[in-house]
């Protein structure tokens, strides 16, 4: 899906959401001046190289979903490409997989995005209103490729290939690139953690990511299938009536 097709959805999602838009635009300029210079050359171009038009397992953080059982899958000449949404590269370490890119807004366990980078992981650290405290400090920490997106138009080296939440966000960068089958796991649109500290807010963002991800389903080129931790494959659904 090109970013003219998402503009309009994401335009909802600032009015419904209520985020400034120049503070997008500032985040934006905080993260284009923390990357380094290769991370903003050629962005597309070197995740699309990462992917090769495979079939793409993007990762969620569902609550006890763990790390996806790829064992279950049946072989093929070119294996998934492993695409993680945040905090689910702790997962997915922990199950022995390093991701071919973890989607990151920094707000979740860190240290594990920066483990699965050292380790061959391309990361894309997305910049917004409110996370410019986790740019300045994470963004440097990072020893191996960046790329960096943001929710505007893009320029100035940073990519938008839509999406809202990381783990949607992965899955329109999957789309984006060519991947003809997208496999979503450990995704669940109607549980929140025991933990997190505003469920409320959390989930009115789940619904606005499943309403993202029928989009994507209804205008996208690529099949899009849940993936259950039983090995369980079904077509994905769309819910929303848009």
């Amino acid at each position: 899906m090109r970013y003219r097709q998402w503009a309009p959805e994401y335009e909802r999602i600032q009015a419904e959401f209520g985020f400034p838009f120049e503070k997008e635009k500032a985040a934006s300029e905080r993260l284009v001046e923390l990357l380094p210079k290769p991370a903003l050359e050629r962005a597309e171009q070197r995740i699309r190289a990462r992917i090769r038009g495979r079939d793409a397992i993007v990762v969620g953080l569902a609550p006890r979903s763990g790390a996806p059982p790829v064992w279950m899958l049946p072989r093929t000449a070119e294996p998934p490409a492993l695409i993680v949404a945040d905090g689910a590269a702790e997962r997915c370490l922990a199950g022995g997989l390093v991701p071919d890119l973890v989607v990151t807004d920094l707000d979740g366990p860190i240290p594990s995005e920066v483990t699965a980078n050292a380790r061959g992981a391309l990361v894309l650290v997305h910049a917004h209103g409110d996370n410019v405290p986790a740019l300045e400090r994470w963004t440097p920490q990072f020893p191996r490729e960046l790329a960096g997106s943001w929710a505007g138009p893009p320029e100035r080296g940073l990519v938008n290939f839509g999406g809202f939440t990381d783990g949607d966000r992965a899955a329109y960068l999957a789309e984006f690139v060519g991947s003809p089958r997208i496999l979503l796991y450990g995704f669940d649109f109607e549980h929140v953690a025991e933990n997190d500290p505003d469920p409320g807010t959390k989930r009115k963002k789940l619904a606005a990511a499943r309403r993202v991800l029928d989009l994507l389903a209804r205008e996208g080129r690529a099949r899009i299938e849940t993936w259950a931790a039983d090995g369980t494959l079904s077509p994905y659904v769309p819910q929303s009536t848009q």
